[in-house]
């Protein structure tokens, strides 16, 4: 049967089926090369989107702006909103959807985006919470057929660091359903919640993906043939405090050239959702320098700047994903 996602709300991967997650990916590279090609485009002509953020962002904002101004729309973007202080999620929710076709939330709250989804009457996207970050998985899997030359079933992913953060969180939920092989290299302590990891478990079953985790000492094993090694920062908005803690826990476990050898695969890729503290370009890393003696923390600025990084090319592609999503939802 043709796929068809209108009026779907983008919460989680877990909502979709592997084949609803491959006709985003094509959507989004055939958008891309209409992008590329200059043609002008109408697919969300006449369509209002808003733009909610609790969390700073660059990509996210970036991405469903231009997106929607691609396709002949219109984004509204809202920071300071009554939700959940004058007003309830739910009254706003109600509200949004007399005036807007979609509504993009980006916070902490998983249940807040599924209450705006619940209540508004139009599809809502995900840009991220505390436990998901599904638009980034798909500009993540798009990357990866760019640049690994096998079938999505065939790629082996390496999450070194934070893994039940909600980049650890998504990029095994996406794993799963696209039947790849998902490892995280991480301390025992910051793997993904045990109900997530039994739930994506099976899914993996279903697709002949298969999940791993290792600790820093069997990292020989858990690198051994990547496809692609990936990061995320060791301190996720909203735990700040927690510095100095993440780095005891894991500055093991930076992706350096090291880890890179280690694949036997001279064509691996490094991939990270960005922003990364890589170097002291940022006043972060150099409050981080100065306190705790690290110049780079989750990747060396070794392999971030070499031939093995992708990065760009991955935020690049987070504009094109999420063009596919709102076209397919809402276009």
């Amino acid at each position: 049967m043709p796929v068809n996602l209108k009026g779907r709300s983008f919460l989680t991967l877990k909502d979709f089926s592997q084949e609803e997650i491959r006709y985003l990916l094509d959507l989004s590279r055939d958008l891309k090369a209409k992008k590329r090609a200059g043609v002008r485009g109408t697919l969300l002509d006449r369509k209002n989107i808003v733009l909610i953020f609790d969390k700073a962002s660059t990509r996210t904002r970036c991405a469903f702006e231009v997106a929607c101004w691609d396709e002949g729309g219109n984004a509204t973007f809202l920071t300071n909103s009554q939700m959940g202080k004058k007003e309830s999620v739910e009254d706003t929710a109600k509200v949004l959807g007399r005036m807007y076709d979609g509504i993009q939330y980006r916070g902490f709250s998983q249940k807040l985006v599924e209450d705006l989804a619940r209540f508004s009457g139009v599809p809502v996207w995900n840009g991220l919470t505390d436990e998901d970050h599904p638009t980034q998985i798909l500009a993540d899997l798009q990357t990866i057929e760019e640049h690994v030359h096998k079938p999505l079933n065939k790629v082996k992913l390496v999450y070194c660091g934070d893994a039940r953060n909600n980049m650890g969180n998504a990029l095994m939920i996406g794993c799963a359903k696209m039947g790849m092989h998902f490892v995280a290299l991480a301390p025992r302590a910051l793997w993904p919640h045990e109900a997530l990891t039994e739930e994506m478990r099976a899914e993996a079953e279903k697709s002949g993906g298969k999940i791993d985790f290792y600790e820093i000492n069997q990292k020989d094993a858990a690198l051994k043939d990547a496809d692609v090694l990936y990061t995320d920062v060791w301190v996720s908005m909203g735990e700040e405090a927690k510095f100095a803690e993440r780095i005891a826990q894991l500055r093991e476990y930076r992706i350096t050239i090291d880890f890179l050898q280690r694949t036997g695969n001279p064509d691996c890729i490094f991939l990270h959702c960005l922003p990364a503290f890589h170097d002291l370009g940022t006043e972060v890393g150099r409050q981080v320098q100065k306190e705790h003696g690290l110049a780079e923390q989750e990747v060396s600025d070794e392999v971030f700047r070499s031939r093995h990084s992708v990065v760009f090319d991955e935020a690049e592609n987070r504009l094109h994903t999420i063009k596919a999503v709102m076209v397919a939802t809402i276009g």
